[in-house]
């Protein structure tokens, strides 16, 4: 399933910067690759840049954060005019009209005072003869993952490991399939199906919260539909938020096999045996027992496989099972 392919775009928060508009304090960008020729195909970018937007204008004074590292100030790098009472303001805002749009994820600018989500430098009188000084998140970063903690959040640095790019893109489709679903009125059976379908994928990232989560939809009738919602968001988002391993990757490979062990021979049933033991010892990637074990469910048209998002969870033209 693509965005190409979805009746609601999937949305994605953006630093303004990254998409190679020419908003930084130098009047340059930070034009990513990745996003702007890869990401874009599959998601709509919600471009902000806190900083022009809260008033600091292009070309303009750096800013830097210090004080103390758990509620710092935004401060001129040579003026010291002090833009954090402005930024939070700002920030409580427009994250509020961000939270109104829709969104299913957010790619933020690395160590910017205002736009990172974390190791962004924080000058501290007490650590200023130090090699090493404390770290916090950019204003608009805290503020944005305050408000909205289920969101999914990532810095474009980070995106280019593997499998922090493969799970911040699952989870982003994610989130995006568990809005539709609580978008309105729900029903039992809609969960149900939804749930089910979300087997595998939740297995491979946290069997502990799939279980979980199984004996909340077990009992949704003893909930109110919000605290329902609320619940099953929460402990959906946060089993997501663990990254799969090799490990559990091969426990759910080897589930999806059961379900073949009627249909197929002894030779197939090496075959795919060896592939995920391949990859078990990571001399292959996921993506190739993955395929032929894809392969020989549709070839045996598995009916109540078909639906199950952990197959595809997001668009195969991505390739990120190629390097995880």
């Amino acid at each position: 399933m693509t965005a190409k392919s979805e009746a609601r775009p999937i949305r994605v928060g953006v630093s303004s910067c990254l998409l190679g508009e020419e908003v930084r304090y130098d009047g340059g960008h930070k034009h990513d690759v990745y996003l702007n020729h890869v990401l874009s195909e599959y998601f709509s970018f919600v471009a902000v840049c806190p900083e022009l937007e809260t008033g600091m204008g292009v070309p303009r004074e750096a800013v830097h954060l210090a004080g103390e590292p758990a509620a710092p100030r935004m401060l001129g790098n040579s003026s010291g005019i002090d833009w954090t009472d402005r930024m939070n303001r700002y920030a409580r805002k427009r994250v509020k009209q961000l939270a109104r749009m829709d969104l299913s994820g957010y790619i933020l600018k690395s160590r910017s005072p205002s736009c990172g989500m974390a190791r962004v430098k924080v000058t501290y009188p007490r650590y200023a003869k130090a090699r090493a000084h404390p770290v916090g998140s950019g204003l608009f970063a805290a503020e944005l993952m305050r408000q909205l903690p289920l969101l999914p959040v990532e810095e474009e640095g980070r995106l280019n490991d593997p499998g922090l790019r493969d799970n911040f893109v699952v989870r982003v489709f994610a989130y995006h399939r568990l809005r539709g679903l609580f978008a309105g009125r729900f029903s039992r059976g809609a969960v149900v199906a939804f749930h089910s379908g979300e087997k595998y994928l939740l297995m491979a990232h946290s069997p502990k919260h799939f279980k979980q989560l199984g004996q909340l939809v077990v009992h949704i009738k003893e909930h109110k539909p919000a605290a329902f919602r609320d619940t099953y968001c929460r402990l959906y988002m946060e089993a997501l938020a663990l990254k799969s391993t090799t490990k559990k990757n091969v426990n759910v490979l080897q589930h999806i096999v059961g379900y073949l062990k009627d249909k197929i021979g002894v030779r197939e049933k090496r075959d795919i045996l060896a592939a995920i033991e391949d990859y078990r010892q990571e001399l292959v990637p996921l993506i190739v027992p993955l395929t032929l074990i894809k392969h020989y469910l549709q070839l045996h048209e598995i009916a109540n496989m078909r639906e199950q998002i952990y197959l595809h969870p997001h668009s195969t033209e991505l390739m990120l099972r190629n390097h995880v």
